[in-house]
């Protein structure tokens, strides 16, 4: 079956596939949600995912803003230096006048610097939340799990944005393209103020073309390695010339754009991006390449190349549309082979929406921090190390890493009493000194001189001799003014009762409780002696084979049990 992209057979169908098809096409369910999906044939369950417009999604709520950007903050400069330069120059920045006189005349420009950087930091981790609501909410899960592999794709990271609003753009971007035509989202990412800034866009003009996106599109995005020369990089970058954006909209520069003759993979005229795309998308090796990469996100690492070329054909038959061709592989002998089930590893992300999917949740409880657990295990959304994304598979699980994720469970089924909020205070341990100093009832001057012993970098040195402003106060008022206006995520834990579970499965004994959870949370059941293991730690933690004699107590050895569940190796793999 291995290979084969022939359908699947009704006769073949079983609630072991259609788990396979909830995890994969989405993040994994209830046992409820897996005997529907069971009741139905393959077409049937496939289309509940494709068909993304007929899903009921009233439920979801758009993204509550803040309110904390203000139109004098455009355009955001480069640095601090940047702001408070101009602001000497011209008398004001940042829509901040310079105070005509007395004491750090400069000080609400960097002040206002360092809010907008902490606030649409503050605001990401909000519209992070917003997204693993939805992962985990959504009737059309695929919609989302498609966002995440084009996130992935398409990367861009708040760090070199820094602007929220464009990062969101970009997701509902995902969100609304993502299952449509792969040359259309293309053309749509190239012209997304989200990667305008991140790939440098603004440095792209007429007679010093930056070939930062140019290569970018053809190696990461549409083509891989190998398939292009550097001319063509240059080329291509000419045509993508004046490309722009003010605020959070796209803009084209006449006067930055290079109306000249371009020679692109073999091909001459006055070219300008979209074309560029467009003869992009007539290479066999985009569709193949693409193909791939969409495989080895939902179906397997392992790719055979001659199925790689039946995989691009299908996509160039479908005109690049991504429903169809993902209709095909949910549809194929191949994806359920003994090759594919089983055979991807949990990215972070997944991993945390699967868990609250399979407990029932319904949203993602603010504790432990969704943001905070999935970084510590290698992925933080909207935030991808660099512009090729993350490292998948085997990257994601290192004996360090595997630990990590036992203690993310654990987290969620006993959480921690000594939470903090990690979006209500400043990381830096500088800025806190500050701070307490000037609660102390210390002035600007002494409450941010370093402490004795530590040494300061010499640009802080002379930010402090700069009588105008001083930067170490401008850091800390920007996370205190920050932290003012962005609103608080809800830190509510989350709501399980894993004795209800029992009891409605009416479940009798220790046995039959663990194959119930281990069906429940697990893809690849366990070997004998791991089951054997559970059964007796369940036995002798309620000290009692009999779940009726332990009904009043065992909702603690319940979720223990859970937790060394979740801490095998096999609940790491989709």
């Amino acid at each position: 079956m291995a290979n084969e992209l022939t359908p699947i057979a009704a006769s073949e169908w079983s609630a072991q596939k259609a788990a396979h098809l909830l995890s994969r096409a989405g993040f994994g369910g209830t046992p409820e949600q897996v005997a529907r999906l069971a009741a139905m044939t393959p077409a049937e369950a496939v289309r509940t995912f494709i068909a993304v417009d007929r899903a009921d999604n009233r439920h979801l709520a758009p993204f509550d803003h803040s309110g904390v950007h203000d139109p004098g903050l455009e355009p955001f400069p480069e640095s601090r230096p940047a702001a408070t330069d101009l602001a000497k120059q011209t008398g004001q920045s940042l829509g901040v006048k310079v105070k005509a006189s007395g004491n750090r005349r400069i000080q609400p420009v960097a002040n206002r610097f360092f809010y907008w950087l902490r606030a649409s930091y503050l605001e990401t981790g909000r519209v992070s939340y917003w997204w693993a609501n939805r992962m985990v909410a959504s009737n059309a899960p695929l919609q989302e799990k498609m966002a995440l592999f084009w996130h992935g794709h398409f990367a861009v990271n708040e760090d070199k944005v820094r602007d929220y609003r464009k990062l969101l753009i970009q997701l509902q971007l995902f969100q609304d393209k993502g299952l449509g035509s792969f040359r259309d989202l293309t053309v749509a990412v190239a012209q997304d103020p989200a990667m305008l800034c991140f790939l440098d866009a603004r440095k792209n003009v007429k007679g010093a073309p930056n070939e930062n996106f140019a290569r970018e599109i053809m190696e990461l995005f549409t083509m891989g390695v190998g398939h292009y020369s550097e001319k063509d990089v240059r080329e291509a970058a000419r045509a993508f010339t004046g490309w722009d954006y003010e605020d959070t909209r796209f803009v084209v520069r006449p006067e930055a754009h290079d109306e000249g003759q371009k020679t692109f993979l073999g091909r001459t005229g006055n070219f300008d991006g979209v074309q560029v795309i467009d003869i992009i998308m007539q290479q066999p090796v985009t569709a193949e390449f693409t193909a791939g990469k969409l495989y080895r996100f939902f179906v397997r690492e392992d790719l055979d190349p001659q199925l790689q070329k039946q995989l691009g054909d299908v996509l160039r038959r479908n005109d690049y549309r991504i429903a169809p061709f993902l209709e095909t592989v949910f549809l194929s002998r191949d994806f359920y082979s003994d090759a594919s089930m089983g055979a991807v590893i949990h990215s972070p992300v997944s991993l945390a929406v699967a868990t609250y999917r399979k407990l029932g949740q319904t949203s993602v409880p603010g504790v432990p921090d969704f943001n905070a657990a999935t970084g510590a295990l290698g992925q933080r959304l909207l935030a991808p190390p660099t512009v090729a994304g993350w490292a998948q598979g085997r990257a994601w699980i290192t004996p360090g890493l595997l630990l990590e994720r036992g203690n993310f469970a654990r987290d969620v089924l006993f959480p921690d009493i000594n939470f903090v909020p990690p979006d209500r205070y400043a990381r830096d341990p500088e800025i806190s000194r500050v701070a307490d100093r000037i609660r102390d009832g210390l002035d600007i001057t002494n409450a941010t001189s370093q402490a004795e012993g530590v040494v300061v970098a010499e640009a802080n040195r002379q930010a402090d001799r700069d009588e105008d402003f001083n930067t170490r106060y401008a850091s800390f008022r920007g996370w205190q003014m920050a932290i003012q206006r962005v609103k608080a995520i809800p830190r509510d834990t989350a709501h399980l009762d894993l004795s209800s579970m029992v009891r409605q499965a009416k479940l009798q004994t220790t046995a039959e409780t663990v194959d119930y959870f281990t069906a429940r949370f697990l893809l690849v059941p366990p070997g004998p002696e791991a089951r054997a293991r559970l059964v007796r730690f369940l036995d002798q933690d309620l000290g009692t084979p009999d779940m009726t004699v332990a009904d009043t107590y065992m909702e603690d050895s319940l979720r223990m049990l859970a937790h060394l569940i979740m801490s095998l190796p096999e609940y790491q793999l989709s």
